[in-house]
C-alpha cells in the first residue's frame, strides 16, 4: 500500500471505547445435580429499562418459556399464567413496548423477546408507555433453546456489568506497536550501512539514487502526502461502499510484497538452499519462488477470509505489522526537519478529523472514526475503537484493512455478546516509526556506538503509547494517539540533539554526494591527509569516509561537512586507520 489514502485512513490512531449500556448479561441456573449455570448476552434499551451491576442483591425471576406465541394480544397468555414470573416471547407484529404493556398486565416480572436474526437494540416511543416498567430485553432464540439442558426448572437473572477501564488487549497493542518501531528502525539503520559498504559500481550507484528519489520524502512532498490524505480520507467518508473494495485490492498487493521483503531479508541470513535456475538471463533462488508464492497465498487467504472475525485478524495483524516494517523501512526522512514536518502537519490531521468533524457532520459523528472502523448497521456498532461483532450477523460489512486489531481479552457483556476489538491504525505506527528510522540512520551516520538517538527515539514511542492509555482511561472518551506520540518522540529527539550539540546537522540531515573514488596502489602510499579533504562547490566543506570495496583497493566516499564539530575527530581516526594498515 503506497503512501496515499490507505494510509491516512490508517491514522485513525488509537480511540479506546466509551462504556456501553445496550448489553448486559442473562444468567440462567437449572435444577439440576449440581445445580448447572450459564451465562447468555442481551441486549436492551437504557432508556427503557434499568439493570443492576452486578448479581448482588437482585432477584432472580422464574423463566416460562412462551415461544409459541408473540404476544400481540392479551388473550395470548391465560391470566395468572405468567404471574411473577419471566417470560420468553417471539418476535412479532406488535412493538416490544406493546408486548411489554401486555406482560405487566398479567403480572410479569421480565419481558424477554426471543429473536432468529440478529439482534438489534430495541427501539419505540417510550413517551407512550408510560406505565411500562418490568425489565425488557432481547435475546437469542439459539440461547433459549440452549437453556433447555440446565433443567425442568429455570431461574433467570438479569444485569449489566461495567466495562473495566484497562483491557489486557491494550497491553497486547503496546508489545506489538512498539515492537515493530524498534524493529523497523533497527532495519532502516542496517540498510544504511549496507549502503555504506556496498560496492561502488558506476551501474549499482544510479540504480541506487534512483531507488532513494523514489522513497525519500522531501518537504514538499510531505505536503503533498498530507493533502491527498485529506481528499481521500473524505471521498472514503462519502464513497465508503465502493473505495473500500479499491483499499482492499491495494492491501493484498502491499502486504503480500511487503511480507515477502520481510522474510526475504531473513531468508538471506541463511546460507543453505540457494541452489538456482536461469530465466531470461537471470539466476534467481529457488526457495525465493516458494516464498513468493507463500506471500501471496497467505495474503489471498486473508482476502477470502476477512470478515472470519474469529481467527481472520491474527493473519490481518500478520500482514499490517509486515506493512509496516517495510514502509518504516523503505521511506526515508532526509532530514529531521522533514520530520517535524509530517509528523507536525499529521497531528493537526488527526486533531482535526477526531475532534472538529462531529461539529460539522450531520450525524455528529467523527470521519476519522467512520472511515477507519466502517459503517455500522444494526448488527454492529462502534464505540471509539471497540468494534462490536455479534456472532449473528445480518450481512457482513466491509472494512478498511488498515489497522491492527485485538480482540478484548476480559469477560464483559461485550464479550459475551460478540467479538468487541480494541483498534490501533497503521499510521500510529509508521509516522512515528519514520522518525525512529530517521534516528537510527543518523546514529549509523554519525558512527554513534551507543545508538542513542535510535533507543531515546524508540523509548519516547513507548512512554507516549504509555501515556495515551492512561490519559483514555482517566477521561473514558476518544483520542487520537498522535496528540501525545508525536510530541514525546520529537521533544525527546531534538532534546538529544542539544545535548550533544548536533542540533544543526541533525535538523539538516547527512547529505551523500555521489562521488566515489578509487586509490590504486601508489594514491593508497600517499599520506591520507592528502586525500581527505576538499573544497566543493559554493565553498562548502567536504571530506572523505572509507567505504567497503574487495581487497586490493580502497574508496572514499565524500560527504558533505555542514560544520559537523566532530567531522576533523572522525577524520583525524580514518588517518588512524589507514596508518595502521
Amino acid at each position: 500500500m503506497g503512501p496515499s489514502a490507505p494510509l491516512r485512513a490508517l491514522l485513525c490512531g488509537l480511540l479506546l471505547w466509551l462504556a456501553s449500556a445496550q448489553e448486559g448479561i442473562l444468567h440462567a441456573s437449572g435444577n439440576g445435580m449440581p445445580p448447572v449455570k450459564k451465562d447468555y448476552c442481551i441486549l436492551y434499551n437504557p432508556v427503557w429499562t434499568s439493570l443492576a451491576n452486578s448479581l448482588d442483591n437482585v432477584t432472580s425471576n422464574s423463566l416460562e418459556n412462551l415461544t409459541s406465541t408473540v404476544l400481540c394480544s392479551y388473550s395470548d397468555v391465560p391470566s395468572g399464567f405468567i404471574k411473577d414470573k419471566a417470560v420468553v416471547v417471539m418476535r412479532g407484529n406488535c412493538t416490544f413496548l406493546e408486548k411489554a404493556r401486555i406482560a405487566q398486565k398479567h403480572g410479569a416480572r421480565t419481558l424477554l423477546i426471543a429473536s432468529k436474526t440478529a439482534l438489534s437494540p430495541p427501539s419505540g416511543n417510550k413517551t407512550d408507555f408510560k406505565d411500562v416498567t418490568i425489565p425488557l430485553a432481547l435475546v437469542r432464540y439459539i440461547d433459549i433453546m440452549d437453556m433447555q439442558t440446565l433443567g425442568n426448572r429455570i431461574n433467570v437473572t438479569l444485569y449489566s456489568p461495567p466495562l473495566p477501564d484497562f483491557d489486557y488487549s491494550m497491553f497486547v497493542i503496546f508489545l506489538i506497536a512498539v515492537l515493530t518501531v524498534a524493529l523497523g528502525g533497527y532495519w532502516s539503520g542496517v540498510s544504511e550501512l549496507e549502503d555504506l559498504k556496498a560496492v561502488a559500481s558506476p551501474g549499482d550507484r544510479e540504480t541506487r539514487r534512483k531507488k532513494e528519489e523514489n522513497v525519500t520524502f522531501t518537504p514538499l512532498t510531505v505536503i503533498l502526502f498530507v493533502v491527498i490524505c485529506c481528499v481521500m480520507l473524505v471521498l472514503l467518508y462519502f464513497f465508503y461502499k465502493w473505495l473500500v473494495y479499491v483499499i482492499i485490492s491495494v492491501f493484498f498487493l502491499a502486504s503480500a510484497m511487503s511480507l515477502y521483503n520481510c522474510l526475504a531479508a531473513l531468508l538471506q541470513k541463511i546460507s543453505f538452499g540457494q541452489c538456482r535456475i536461469s530465466c531470461c538471463n537471470k539466476s534467481i533462488e529457488v526457495r525465493l519462488i516458494f516464498l513468493a508464492g507463500f506471500c501471496i497465498a497467505a495474503a489471498a487467504v486473508w482476502v477470502v477470509f476477512r470478515n472470519e472475525d474469529r481467527w481472520a485478524w491474527i493473519l490481518q495483524d500478520i500482514l499490517g505489522v509486515a506493512f509496516c516494517l517495510n514502509f518504516i523501512k523503505t521511506l526515508k526522512m532526509p532530514n529531521f526537519k522533514s520530520c517535524v514536518i509530517l509528523l507536525g502537519l499529521l497531528l493537526l490531521y488527526d486533531v482535526f478529523f477526531v475532534f472538529i468533524t462531529p461539529f460539522i457532520t450531520k450525524n455528529g459523528a467523527s470521519i476519522m472514526v467512520e472511515v477507519a472502523a466502517g459503517p455500522f448497521g444494526n448488527s454492529e456498532k462502534n464505540d471509539g475503537n471497540l468494534v462490536e461483532v455479534p456472532t449473528e450477523r445480518s450481512a457482513p460489512h466491509e472494512k478498511l484493512p488498515v489497522v491492527i486489531r485485538v480482540p478484548r481479552l476480559q469477560f464483559s457483556a461485550l464479550t459475551l455478546c460478540g467479538m468487541p476489538f480494541s483498534l490501533l491504525g497503521f499510521g500510529d505506527i509508521i509516522v512515528p516509526g519514520l522518525l525512529v528510522a530517521y534516528c537510527r540512520r543518523f546514529d549509523v551516520q554519525t558512527r554513534s556506538s551507543s545508538s542513542v538517538y535510535y533507543v531515546s527515539c524508540t523509548i519516547a514511542y513507548a512512554v507516549g503509547m504509555v501515556l495515551t492509555f492512561v490519559v483514555l482511561a482517566l477521561m473514558k472518551m476518544g483520542q487520537p494517539a498522535l496528540l501525545y506520540l508525536v510530541p514525546c518522540t520529537l521533544i525527546t529527539s531534538s532534546v538529544v540533539a542539544w545535548r550533544r550539540k548536533e542540533m544543526k546537522k541533525f535538523w539538516k540531515g547527512s547529505s551523500y554526494q555521489d562521488i566515489i573514488l578509487h586509490f590504486s596502489s601508489s594514491e593508497m602510499a600517499k599520506p591520507l591527509t592528502e586525500r581527505s579533504t576538499s573544497r566543493g562547490k559554493g565553498g562548502r566543506d567536504f571530506w572523505w569516509q572509507r567505504c567497503w570495496t574487495p581487497p586490493g583497493s580502497l574508496c572514499y566516499k565524500m560527504m558533505e561537512h555542514l560544520d559537523y564539530t566532530a567531522n576533523e575527530e572522525n577524520a583525524a581516526t580514518t588517518n588512524e586507520q589507514s596508518g595502521g594498515q
